[in-house]
């Protein structure tokens, strides 16, 4: 639905005005975003407040006070959005659930109190603590999981470890202010712990494991710290008098909303694009690019490019987290804007990609010679600590503005193609579908077409994901509250949310699959020039 609709489908007010509506919220890098959907699981509104991290002594963080600034804004737009669209005050939700970036690390004290400033996914000083952990428990333990952000504190002595009393994820704080309870969906947890697939919970050798490793440097076993694990379906509380008020200071919004398990931005991911049944994956491309597939059993042996986690109803995913996607692209689309300005020739954000995406339909299948990283932060995958973006090419070659562009969009999908080698390559895993979303697939046919060639695998778009990870979460939590006994996640999706959805999808080509392959080579070997920019800036 748009701002210029005529007139909201029959019934939708009164759905609004009985409650029978579901209200996801979802904490992005750069965005807050909430969806508000009907008994059909459609939305029917949205708000959205935008925001950005902060690099302060060299951690990537958020205040808390923009965390909750963020959410009352995009909470009073949601609103002023139902109240445009139906003429009709949002004054109660039947279920609401929350969502947001992965992993991270937020800890506090017996009374509630922040000990340190949040330390995103986006921090890669972890390395020591990853290593350990990962050689400990015979499990990667990616540098931006939880667990990695506790142990390298405890590696460094730091004061706050004696006054911690619990540690959680942006969405699972989040959660806890609405409705008092310290939980987190498997999927969510299965990024600040490993779990165990078997029980459904954090995995009891590994915690072991690392009590008798922190012994006496950390006051509370493992277990006491961690927030409870919850699969998709279940009930999580209740929004309280006092959680409605942190969304809806004016007091409007009333409490009682059931809450589905917090979820984190992967798992939300999976919802939107139908991506939960075995053998099926999905790629997101935004601030980071991740890749999620859902695995038919484990893995022969661990990879420290593959983290392994749940989807929200607990099913074993390899995912391949990629800390930088379109960030340094957005740059480049800033730039050609301003120089068209500068021409007189203004142009919208919206025009200026399109022509840029498109010009690299036009451009040499292997890049033409030109070479690019879009590492404005660390990137695990390739071992750099830190990140320096780069543009460089041979002598010889032909700087046009389609090859620049395919390098450009080349660079953002390399360190995935990385990982997904060692899935489709070394381990043999297959796939029966894989859909993509985000911002790099707006423009029709291009970034699918180019991510087809280099995962050398059909890549199918539409309009399943149109509202993102908070219309994922929205879904989530309208699950719990119209599931049917015994219905699983997946039958659920299949026959309530997304019968009779439309793809597109595109076939990789020869040419183009070839071309990839030899800017991968290319990519790969000029890697240590990206180390030296690191080295020597």
């Amino acid at each position: 639905m748009t701002d210029t609709d005529a007139r909201p489908p029959a019934g939708v007010r009164e759905a609004i005005d009985e409650g029978r509506t579901a209200l996801g919220i979802e904490l992005g890098s750069t965005r807050i975003k909430a969806v508000l959907t009907g008994p059909d699981h459609e939305a029917i509104a949205v708000g959205s407040h935008d925001w950005e991290n902060q690099f302060v002594d060299r951690t990537w963080t958020y205040s808390l006070e923009a965390v909750w600034e963020g959410l009352q804004g995009c909470f009073a737009a949601l609103a002023a959005d139902v109240r445009g669209r139906y003429g009709t005050e949002l004054r109660s939700v039947g279920a609401l659930g929350v969502s947001a970036m992965m992993h991270g690390y937020l800890a506090f004290d017996a009374e509630g109190e922040l000990l340190t400033p949040f330390r995103t996914w986006r921090n890669t000083n972890t390395g020591d603590a990853s290593e350990q952990l990962s050689d400990l428990f015979g499990y990667n333990i990616p540098h931006r999981w939880s667990i990695a952000h506790l142990f390298q504190a405890v590696l460094n002595g730091e004061e706050h470890l004696g006054r911690l009393a619990h540690l959680t994820t942006l969405a699972g704080y989040v959660h806890w202010k609405l409705s008092g309870r310290q939980v987190l969906g498997v999927g969510d947890a299965s990024g600040v712990f490993p779990i165990d697939v078997t029980t459904g919970g954090y995995d009891a050798r590994m915690l072991s494991q690392f009590d008798e490793l922190a012994a006496g440097r950390v006051p509370l076993k493992l277990a006491d710290l961690l927030p409870a694990v919850l699969p998709a379906g279940e009930a999580a509380g209740t929004l309280t008098e006092a959680g409605a008020r942190l969304l809806d200071p004016g007091g409007t919004l009333q409490p009682g909303a059931t809450l589905c398990p917090p979820e984190g931005d992967a798992g939300t991911g999976m919802v939107a694009t139908n991506s939960i049944a075995r053998r099926t994956g999905n790629i997101s491309a935004g601030t980071s690019i991740f890749a999620m597939i859902v695995l038919d059993g484990p893995l022969s042996r661990m990879h420290p490019e593959i983290d392994l986690v749940t989807t929200p109803a607990g099913d074993l995913v390899a995912m391949v987290h990629c800390n930088n996607g379109a960030s340094e692209l957005n740059s480049w689309a800033g730039l050609f804007a301003e120089f068209a300005a500068a021409l007189g020739a203004p142009a919208s954000s919206g025009q200026v990609f399109e022509t840029l995406f498109k010009a690299a339909l036009t451009g040499a299948p292997d890049g033409g010679g030109l070479m690019a990283f879009n590492y404005l932060s660390g990137e695990p995958i390739t071992k750099l600590h830190e990140g320096r973006p780069l543009f460089l090419r041979e002598p010889g070659s032909a700087l046009t503005l389609g090859s620049f562009m395919r390098t450009q969009l080349y660079s953002a999908l390399a360190t995935l193609r990385i990982g997904m080698d060692v899935l489709q390559k070394a381990e043999s895993v297959q796939l029966d579908s894989m859909f993509a979303h985000g911002g790099l697939f707006k423009t029709e046919g291009v970034a699918q077409k180019l991510l087809a060639a280099a995962i050398n695998t059909p890549v199918s778009v539409g309009n399943l994901a149109a509202e993102g990870g908070a219309w994922g979460i929205a879904v989530l939590a309208g699950f719990v509250t119209a599931r049917q006994p015994g219905q699983s996640l997946a039958d659920f999706l299949n026959t309530s949310v997304f019968a009779g959805a439309q793809l597109d999808t595109a076939e990789p080509e020869a040419e183009d699959v070839a071309g990839f392959n030899a800017f991968m080579q290319r990519y790969v070997a000029a890697l240590p020039v990206e180390q030296a920019a690191v080295d020597n800036s």
